[in-house]
C-alpha cells in the first residue's frame, strides 16, 4: 500500500502538553479502528507549529476521512514515492 506524509497546521503544537498528545493519538486510533486495516499510522514527528504524519493507505481519500472523522487538519498530503537514507550512498 502507498505510504503519505500529512503535514497538519496545529498552531503552538510544540507546546502541547503530554496530556493534550495522548487524547489526540487516543482519538486518531478510535479513528483508525473504525476504518479497518486499509489505513495504518505509522509515526508522527511534532514540530512547532506543526505536525507531520506518516500513515500507510489505500489512497489519498482514505487519509481525508480519516482527518475529517478525526477532526484533523490535513493541510497537504504526499505519496511518499522513495525513501533515502545515508546508506543509499554507499557504493
Amino acid at each position: 500500500m502507498p505510504k503519505y506524509l500529512i503535514e497538519r497546521d496545529i498552531p503552538g503544537a510544540g507546546q502541547l502538553s503530554g496530556h493534550d498528545l495522548q487524547k489526540i493519538s487516543h482519538k486518531s486510533c478510535c479513528v483508525l479502528q473504525d476504518m479497518g486495516p486499509q489505513i495504518q499510522w505509522l509515526e508522527s514527528f511534532v514540530t512547532a507549529d506543526k505536525i507531520y504524519c506518516v500513515y500507510i493507505a489505500q489512497d489519498e481519500a482514505a487519509v481525508r476521512t480519516h482527518a475529517e472523522r478525526g477532526g484533523f487538519p490535513a493541510n497537504s498530503i504526499a505519496e511518499i514515492t522513495t525513501i533515502i537514507d545515508p546508506t543509499t550512498g554507499e557504493e
